[in-house]
């Protein structure tokens, strides 16, 4: 099993032959490496294109030698045996004992993909096939509510991986969808969304996907058994719902005794984690919306990106070297956060998608093997879409005292081309450029007789601070798909690293577990037990429980 080791990763040679790399070039500055006849071979050195995307990370603090060292040490860690066992179907979720084949769900008919219980290309491709029936007949008026009336809206109801990735695809794509269609996604156990959401809809023409891999998800089953009144006390009898419901979960049982209809169950395999889920049938919102053409080019574009990283050589790898990337700063410059800058709208819930699928991920301090990790792990992962976060946290970025790494996405092409809309687009790109530019050069904003006193030093700007820009040509199906899937891979890479598994999620587990004995006594204060909590913990159910006492 190539995750087993029984070196350190702090002791492997070349982590310790990077800390003195890193001492030798801790005080030069990138700018002088953009001097002279060499600026454009640093540009054609340090970028490169994959699956429609093109990458410049030359406004890195790292110089060739620094490449080769990084992928000597991703060699050392096992990364292409480890990356092998993942399409290989082997159990790399090593702590429940699962595979972790989220590429099957992205790739042709034609490529088989096994588990430990076989073969699991056949059951992908049915999902999907049936995915498309369904989402054809919804689009085309076939399928109608319970009183006759055609699908208008549609309500995704879902947590974590099975809101955040669609919410977001639906919403960066959202000029794909129909305009006869709207999409809406209920996933926060706060009332607050559904109680702005619900009277804006007219139910008789509502389609609700209900997204739970177990379908005993607190927050989704409290938002679908609440949808479900708000239909029945709209005039829709209990036994025509199932014009209204469709499941999306690996428990057909509990859909079904929840209501739904058993041939409106799609199903997933269990080696399917939530923040990889999109790509399955928790993806059918998104194939509702856009349609199956879109869908299915949005899995291409994923898969595009998915045979650059299975082949591609390390060095010339766009998620091995970001992965890579990531644990440079982490580890030997101690950066402990990761901004996320895309620059368009319509990636605005790109950073939270981010935060997910990183922080969950990586976010352990234990390794495969059980042992402490002696080394940092994810990075906070945080950002706002451009121009808005320049007028918001850029401040930092530029004259901060924390390194904060940023990765720029630049779309060349508007999603709108009304008259006019072009300049503004003008204008957006050359704020990403500058703002690049400036972590990179620094400089001075004072004028020569500022530049000696006081004003003179605070506009001054060090520069040398990191970024990634990642160009786009167009926001397309295909090329989110492969933005996606590139941000996945990156993540596997520095979990290979770090020697952690990126696959599971115990500490949300805790969470979950904990909440279900507090809520009874938040009905119930008087059964508290004293040595049930902490003395804080059970002072604050205590208070709410007396105020909401109040409001029965």
């Amino acid at each position: 099993m190539p995750y087993k080791s029984s070196v350190r990763l702090d002791q492997l040679p070349a982590w310790r032959t990077l800390l003195e790399h890193r001492d030798e070039i801790a005080g030069q500055h990138m700018r002088d490496w953009f001097a002279g006849r060499g600026a454009n071979s640093r540009v054609e050195n340090f970028s490169l294109r994959a699956a429609g995307l093109y990458l410049d990370y030359s406004k890195n603090r790292i110089t060739e030698k620094t490449r080769t060292l990084l992928t000597h040490l991703a060699r050392e860690c096992n990364l292409p045996a480890k990356r092998d066992a993942m399409w290989a179907g082997e159990n790399v979720n090593v702590t429940e004992q699962r595979a972790a084949l989220h590429v099957a769900l992205r790739a042709p008919r034609t490529m088989a993909f096994h588990d430990a219980s076989g073969d699991v290309s056949h059951g992908v491709s049915d999902t999907l096939s049936r995915m498309r029936a369904f989402s054809d007949s919804v689009r085309s008026g076939a399928w109608v509510g319970a009183t006759g009336k055609r699908i208008r809206h549609l309500i995704n109801v879902g947590i974590g991986g099975s809101d955040l990735g669609p919410r977001m695809v639906c919403d960066a794509l959202a000029v794909y969808g129909r305009h006869d269609l709207s999409a809406h996604f209920i996933a926060n156990i706060d009332p607050t969304e559904l109680a702005r959401t619900l009277p804006s809809l007219d139910p008789e023409s509502t389609l609700v996907v209900v997204c739970s891999k177990t379908f005993t998800t607190l927050e989704t089953m409290t938002n679908a058994r609440t949808i479900r009144a708000w239909f029945v006390d709209h005039g829709i009898p209990e036994s025509e719902l199932g014009r209204h419901f469709v499941a999306v979960s690996t428990n057909a049982e509990e859909a079904v005794r929840f209501g739904i209809r058993k041939e409106n169950v799609f199903e997933f395999g269990e080696w399917v984690g939530g923040r990889y889920s999109l790509w399955s049938s928790i993806g059918l919102i998104i194939m509702l919306y856009l349609g199956a053409r879109n869908f299915e080019a949005l899995l291409a574009g994923a898969h595009a990106m998915d045979e650059h990283f299975r082949h591609a050589p390390l060095e010339a790898n766009m998620p091995v070297l970001l992965g890579l990337l990531g644990v440079w700063y982490r580890n030997f410059f101690d950066a402990q956060t990761l901004s996320i800058a895309p620059y368009t709208d319509a990636l605005q819930k790109l950073p939270p998608y981010l935060q997910q699928l990183d922080m969950e991920s990586n976010g352990k301090s234990v390794q495969v093997d059980g042992t402490p990790v002696a080394w940092q792990t994810a990075p906070i992962i945080w950002g706002e879409p451009g121009t808005n976060g320049q007028h918001a946290y850029f401040q930092m970025l530029h004259q901060g005292t924390t390194l904060v790494p940023v990765d720029f996405i630049a779309v060349l092409e508007p999603q709108y081309d009304a008259p006019g809309l072009l300049d503004h687009h003008r204008k957006l790109l050359a704020n990403c450029f500058a703002q690049s530019e400036a972590l990179l050069q620094g400089g001075s904003m004072a004028t020569a007789e500022q530049a000696g006193g006081p004003l003179g030093a605070q506009r001054r700007f060090d520069g040398n601070r990191p970024s990634n820009t990642l160009v786009i040509d167009k926001l397309s199906p295909e090329r989110l798909g492969a933005l996606i899937a590139l941000y996945e891979h990156k993540v596997f890479v520095q979990a290979a690293i770090w020697n952690i598994n990126p696959f599971d999620q115990w500490g949300v587990e805790l969470g979950k577990t904990l909440c279900r004995a507090i809520e009874p006594e938040l009905v119930d204060p008087d059964s508290l037990r004293s040595d049930a909590h902490d003395a804080s913990t059970a002072s604050l159910i205590r208070l709410a429980g007396e105020a909401l006492k109040e409001k029965r």
